[in-house]
C-alpha cells in the first residue's frame, strides 16, 4: 500500500486546493490508482482547465458544421451524403525528448481520433517549429522528428499533403509538434464516443498494454527543466503496422451494426476513455483489469490505467454481438478483450486481483474538474515607426536572394519529398502550394488543407495576431479555388499561470473569434498544449490553424505556378509597404520589435470571395497569396514553381523595400492572358477591389523594370538548396 503524501501529491501534479477536493469529494484518501487517474484527468493536455473559459467563446457552427468540439474530431457536410472528419493535436514535450517516436505516434493518435468516427484517414498534414538553426540540438531534432513523421504516415499508406516548418530560438528548448489528420466518410456512418445501454460490454481492441507513456498527458502539462530527458520513459512507442491493422479492422466493424460507442485511447490511455465515455452517457462503468491484454509481467492497476501504449481502441456493444465483433478482430490478429460493463452508478470502478483499485464518482473527475479563470494582462509590442528605418542599399534582387536562402523563405522540399504525399493517389496538388487538394475518392470534389500560424504576430500583437492566423488559412484556402468550410487549431502557449502568457491566450482567442465570425469560419475540433516552457522561458504563442475547404469542381482550381508566357501579373489589394514583424525585417535589417501589419476582415472577405468567383467561372487560374516576405516573394516563388520568368514594371516610387517585401495583408497575385484582361480588370472595378498591374510573364528571369535581372535557375537554386546544405554542415 502507497502512502499519499504531499511530495507525490506535487510529483502528480495537483495543488492543495485540488487535493483538498479530491479529499471532500471522496469523504477519504484516495489510493494510489485514484491519485493517478485525478492526475490524468485533471491534467491541462485532458481538463483544459486554464482555457476552456475562453475556447467555449470560439464559434462551433456554421450551415456545414455536422460535430463541433467535444467529440474525437470535428465533421462536416460535403454535400452528396459525405462527411470530412477531421482534427490537429500537438504532441510537443515528447517529441523534443524522443523526436523520432515522439512524431511518429503524434501522427499515429491524430489518424486514431479520425477513425474512431468511421472516417478512412485520407491525408495528413503538419506544423513543426523548430529552435535557432545555430542551436546544437536542432539538426538532431529536425531529422528525427521528419523521419517519424514520415515513418508513420508513409506505413500507414495515407499520404502527408502539407504543412509548415519553422526555425526560431524561443523553440530551442521547446520544439512543437502538431500533427492533422483529415478523413472522409458516409455522414450515416459517424460513429460517436457516447456510451449507452446499461449492461453493454467494454470492450478493448488493439495492441496490448505496455509500460510506455505512462503519465504523458500530466508530462504535456508541466514545464520543461534540464532533467528533462529523464522523461524519456514517459514517450510512447509506435507501431504503425500495428495501426493500419487497427483502422482496417475497425472500418470493417464499422459496416455492421454492432458498435455503439467507441473511442481511442490516446492521452491518459484507459482512464481518459472509459472516463469520456460513460460520462458522455451518464453512466457507469466497471473494469477488470486482470482482463486487460498486457504485453509486461505484473503490471499494477496505476500502470495499466495510465498507459498511454499506442494503437488501442475501446469500445461498447451489446452482449449478444461480441462473437461477431470477435471474429472480425481475430481475423486481423488482434487482440480483442471484454473487460468490463456499464452500469447505472455514475461511478468508474476498478478492481484488479480481487482488489478494488479505484471508485470515483464520474462527475466528479469530468464536471468537476477544475477550472480556472486565470488573471491575464494583454501586452503588445510599440507601434512600429517606419520612418527610422533606413534601407539596405542592396539592389531588391540581391535581398530577394538572400531572403529565398533563408531558414524561415527557403523551399521546404526537403521535408516533403520524405512523405508519400501521393499514395492513395487521390492527391491532386502536391506540397509547396497555398493549399493541398485531396480528391474526394470516386467524386469530382476536392478537399483543400492547410496549415498556417504566424507566432511572430501574434506575440506582438495576440489579438491582431489572432485575427492575423485565421485570416491567413482562410486566404490559402481560397487561393486554390475552394470555399473555406471549418479550421481545427492547435493552441500552444507558455505558462498560463503568468499573466503575460494568459493575456497572450486570451488575446490571441479574441482575434479568433472576430475573425472566425467575420469569414463564416468556425473552429470544429483542436487542442491546447500549454506549458511550452523550459526554465521559467516560453515559447512565442502560436496558435496553429488547420484550414479545410470544399473545391465542388476539380474542373476549376488554381495553382500558384506561373504557367503561360505572355500573362498579366496583377497584384490584388492595397500595398502600403508595412515592414512591422516582417521576415525581411527580421533577416536583413535584424529588427525583430514593432507591431504586426493590420488585417481588415472586410477588405479580406472581399477581395477573397471576388478571387474564389473568378477561379470557379474559370476565368483564372493561377493565384498566390501574399504572406510571409512580402510581393517579390511571393512572385519569386510562382516564377520558380512555373519556371517562367517575369518583367517587373513599377511605378519608380514602389521599386523601395517597403513596397517589395512588405506583408501588408489581404492580398493575392494573379496571372491573367492578354484576351481575358479587360473582362477580369473589368468585374474588379465592379467590385471596387484594388488592384494593380505589376508586370508580364516572360522569359526565364526576374527582371525589375529592365535594371536588374536575376535566372529564374539561380533563384530555384537559392531557394531549394538550404536544407541540404544546412544539414551537410
Amino acid at each position: 500500500m502507497i502512502k499519499i503524501n504531499k511530495d507525490l501529491i506535487e510529483e502528480h501534479g495537483i495543488n492543495e486546493e485540488e487535493y483538498q477536493f479530491i479529499l471532500e469529494s471522496l469523504n477519504r484518501e484516495p489510493s494510489i490508482t485514484e491519485l493517478g487517474i485525478f492526475s490524468a484527468m485533471w491534467s491541462e493536455h485532458c481538463s483544459y482547465k486554464s482555457s476552456k473559459t475562453w475556447l467555449r467563446k470560439l464559434p462551433t457552427k456554421n450551415s456545414k458544421v455536422i460535430q463541433g468540439p467535444g467529440e474525437n474530431a470535428g465533421v462536416i457536410d460535403l454535400g452528396d451524403g459525405d462527411a470530412a472528419v477531421f482534427k490537429m493535436e500537438s504532441h510537443n514535450h515528447p517529441s523534443f525528448i524522443e523526436p523520432y517516436q515522439g512524431a511518429a505516434t503524434g501522427v499515429g493518435g491524430i489518424m486514431r481520433d479520425v477513425f474512431t468516427m468511421g472516417a478512412r484517414p485520407v491525408a495528413l498534414l503538419n506544423s513543426i517549429r523548430f529552435g535557432d538553426v545555430s542551436h546544437p540540438k536542432t539538426k538532431h531534432l529536425l531529422n528525427g522528428v521528419v523521419s517519424g513523421i514520415g515513418g508513420y504516415g508513409n506505413c500507414m499508406g495515407v499520404p502527408t499533403v502539407g504543412g509548415e516548418v519553422e526555425f526560431n530560438s524561443c523553440y530551442n528548448d521547446n520544439i512543437l509538434v502538431n500533427a492533422m489528420c483529415v478523413g472522409v466518410a458516409r455522414i450515416d456512418k459517424i460513429f460517436y464516443s457516447k456510451a449507452t445501454g446499461i449492461g453493454n460490454s467494454v470492450v478493448y481492441v488493439g495492441s496490448k498494454t505496455g509500460r510506455d507513456g505512462i503519465h504523458g498527458a500530466t508530462m504535456a502539462s508541466a514545464e520543461f527543466d534540464d532533467d528533462s530527458d529523464e522523461k524519456r520513459p514517459t514517450v510512447q512507442v509506435g507501431d504503425p503496422f500495428a495501426e493500419k491493422l487497427l483502422l482496417e479492422a475497425c472500418l470493417e466493424l464499422m459496416k455492421k451494426d454492432v458498435i455503439i460507442a467507441i473511442q481511442d485511447m490516446g492521452a491518459a490511455g484507459l482512464t481518459s476513455s472509459a472516463v469520456e465515455m460513460a460520462s458522455k452517457g451518464n453512466v457507469g462503468i466497471d473494469l477488470n483489469l486482470d482482463l486487460v491484454p498486457c504485453r509486461e509481467t505484473e503490471m499494477s492497476a496505476y500502470e495499466i490505467m495510465l498507459s498511454e501504449s499506442q494503437e488501442r481502441m475501446l469500445m461498447i456493444i451489446e452482449p449478444d454481438k461480441e462473437q461477431e465483433a470477435k471474429a472480425v478482430f481475430d481475423k486481423w490478429g488482434l487482440d480483442f478483450a471484454i473487460i468490463g460493463i456499464l452500469t447505472d452508478t455514475n461511478h468508474l470502478v476498478i478492481n484488479h486481483h480481487d482488489q478494488l483499485k479505484a471508485e470515483i464518482r464520474l462527475d466528479i473527475l469530468e464536471s468537476g474538474a477544475p477550472s480556472y479563470n486565470r488573471p491575464y494582462k494583454i501586452i503588445k509590442e510599440e507601434e512600429f515607426d517606419q520612418s527610422l528605418i533606413k534601407e539596405k542599399n542592396d539592389l531588391p534582387l540581391k535581398i530577394l536572394e538572400r531572403l529565398l536562402n533563408s531558414p524561415n523563405l527557403c523551399s521546404r522540399k526537403w521535408v516533403w519529398e520524405q512523405y508519400d504525399h501521393m499514395v492513395m493517389n487521390d492527391t491532386v496538388f502536391r506540397p509547396g502550394g497555398d493549399s493541398a487538394i485531396v480528391r474526394v475518392h470516386g467524386t469530382n470534389k476536392g478537399l483543400a488543407i492547410s496549415t498556417d500560424s504566424t507566432p511572430r504576430y501574434c506575440s506582438a500583437d495576440p489579438i491582431e495576431g489572432g485575427r492575423q492566423v485565421i485570416a491567413e488559412s482562410w486566404r490559402n484556402i481560397t487561393s486554390v479555388g475552394a470555399t473555406p468550410i471549418a479550421i481545427t487549431d492547435c493552441m500552444n502557449f507558455g505558462n498560463p499561470e503568468k499573466e503575460e502568457i494568459m493575456g497572450q491566450f486570451a488575446g490571441v482567442v479574441t482575434g479568433m473569434i472576430e475573425a472566425c465570425e467575420t469569414l463564416n469560419y468556425p473552429v470544429v475540433s483542436g487542442n491546447v498544449s500549454l506549458y511550452n516552457e523550459t526554465n521559467g522561458k516560453g515559447i512565442n504563442p502560436t496558435p496553429a490553424i488547420g484550414g479545410v475547404g470544399l473545391i465542388e469542381d476539380l474542373n476549376h482550381f488554381s495553382t500558384p505556378h506561373i504557367k503561360r508566357e505572355g500573362d498579366n501579373i496583377l497584384l490584388l489589394g492595397e500595398t502600403n509597404g508595412y515592414l512591422g514583424q516582417s521576415i525581411y525585417a527580421k533577416e536583413i535589417l535584424s529588427i525583430t520589435s514593432g507591431l504586426p501589419p493590420k488585417v481588415d476582415l472586410k477588405s479580406e472577405k472581399e477581395i477573397g470571395d471576388t478571387v474564389r468567383d473568378l477561379i470557379n467561372i474559370n476565368k483564372i487560374d493561377t493565384v498566390h497569396d501574399v504572406s510571409d516576405g512580402g510581393f517579390l516573394v511571393a512572385l519569386a516563388e510562382m516564377s520558380i514553381s512555373g519556371n517562367i520568368g517575369v518583367k517587373i514594371s513599377l511605378d519608380k516610387e514602389n521599386i523601395n523595400d517597403k513596397f517589395l517585401f512588405g506583408e501588408d495583408q489581404g492580398r493575392y497575385i494573379i496571372s491573367i492572358p492578354d484576351k481575358q484582361m479587360s473582362e477580369i480588370t473589368k468585374i474588379l472595378n465592379d467590385k471596387e477591389i484594388f488592384f494593380q498591374k505589376v508586370g508580364k510573364a516572360f522569359g526565364k528571369k526576374l527582371i525589375i523594370n529592365n535594371n536588374e535581372e536575376v535566372e529564374i535557375e539561380n533563384l530555384k537554386n537559392l531557394h531549394e538548396n538550404w536544407f541540404n546544405e544546412y544539414l551537410e554542415e
